[in-house]
């Protein structure tokens, strides 16, 4: 009721002197703060492992890397969670609100770093695990950046070719539509269509991008999408090899800093990206629980390596299954790269080589008539 009054108030007030200028510095004084981004997170980690590795007490670190957010609600969330410990709860316990944005799997951690008493090295852990996951994005939306541009050209040039430079030929068309060939009658229609219709072109493509993403929000698209990006010619491999470093880095950094194994399976199939291997984590758990080996379960799914399969296998029966998955997982994060360098340098000339397609076929589709019709009236004179 309080803001409701204020608001009325300041209606009131426009008609008075001074009342705009205080609608102004109102307007002003609104602030939109969104959630922590995964580079503030990833900064909030390392400065907590550096600053409790010098042996500053967790509480004032909490309040001492608070204070200096510029992100209001990030800093609100950090000297919540510094309040919750002085209230007697423990670091993961204070976590537990914020799971949205900290992750289930970084609270884990926490959580058995208070067990192990090693928190100072968990946190650098940690941040390595996000360092890690935050350049995996950047080389895979890297990658996607030159050929979104050249596509984009592509669509770009077509456009202007079809309503500025087609009309223009139109004219010399006029009254001989039946020599023209088939192409030329298509782009002359595509041509009217777009300058015609140009007002409704953007709205219906957001449309359909709209109609789009919500189907593949649904639980069946969902799944129709999972499996269709581990079909898709280049992109399957980059997919495949993203999920087993992901599923297995996370097994290896929980493995590693002694999460219990259930826990464990459970959070890699949260985190894994990918229904398919959402599933296949989830039955493993269940199977695990029964008292079920690893390895033995995932040669029922075609989703590993062998070879992965096998060294899981080794890891187990020696236990030294968290520095296995670590090898596995580094082995896969290395052949990523390059899996990524090689689709980038093979989509370019391809790119390139549809572009050129294109925009050669809408020019001899505009000379093509031109040279025919030039034969034709040569050979009446």
């Amino acid at each position: 009721m309080a803001g409701i009054s204020k608001t009325q108030q300041l209606v009131k007030n426009l008609g008075t002197e001074g009342g705009i200028n205080e609608v102004m510095e109102h307007v002003r004084s609104v602030r939109i703060e969104f959630g922590p981004s995964k580079k503030e997170i990833l900064a909030f980690t390392n400065q907590l492992a550096v600053m409790v590795r010098a042996g500053i007490g967790l509480k004032d670190a909490l309040e001492s890397i608070g204070n200096q957010q510029n992100n209001e609600k990030f800093k609100n969330i950090i000297l919540d969670v510094k309040a919750k410990i002085e209230q007697g709860r423990s670091f993961s316990q204070a976590l537990r609100p914020y799971e949205e944005v900290f992750g289930n799997l970084y609270i884990n951690m926490i959580a058995a770093a208070e067990i192990s008493g090693a928190m100072s090295d968990m946190l650098q852990k940690l941040a390595g695990y996000l360092d890690q996951e935050a350049q995996t994005r950047s080389q895979i939306r890297g990658a996607m950046i030159y050929p979104m541009i050249i596509g984009f050209m592509a669509i770009a040039v077509s456009i202007f070719l079809l309503c500025f430079i087609l009309p223009k030929f139109a004219g010399i068309f006029a009254g001989n539509e039946h020599l023209l060939p088939a192409p030329t009658k298509v782009l002359l229609g595509t041509s009217a269509f777009f300058r015609g219709w140009w007002f409704a072109i953007i709205p219906a493509i957001l449309a359909i991008l709209g109609i789009l993403n919500y189907l593949t929000k649904t639980k069946t698209g969902h799944i129709w999408w999972d499996k269709t990006k581990l079909k898709l010619p280049l992109i399957k491999t980059i997919c495949r090899n993203l999920y087993i470093t992901r599923s297995l880095h996370t097994m290896s950094v929980l493995t590693s800093a002694g999460v219990p194994i259930l826990e464990t399976i459970s959070i890699t199939s949260q985190i894994s990206g990918n229904v398919l291997y959402e599933n296949m984590w989830n039955d493993i758990h269940d199977d695990v629980r029964q008292g079920g080996k690893i390895a033995t379960n995932l040669n029922r799914f075609d989703l590993l390596p062998p070879d992965v399969v096998q060294m899981i296998k080794s890891g187990e029966e020696s236990g030294t299954m968290g520095k296995v998955l670590g090898d596995i997982s580094e082995y896969y994060n290395r052949e990523l790269k390059t899996i990524i360098k090689t689709v980038t340098s093979m989509i370019e000339p391809i790119m390139i080589v549809l572009m050129g397609l294109l925009v050669g076929f809408i020019a001899m589709s505009i000379m093509l008539p031109i040279f025919k019709m030039s034969s034709v009236v040569s050979g009446q004179g």
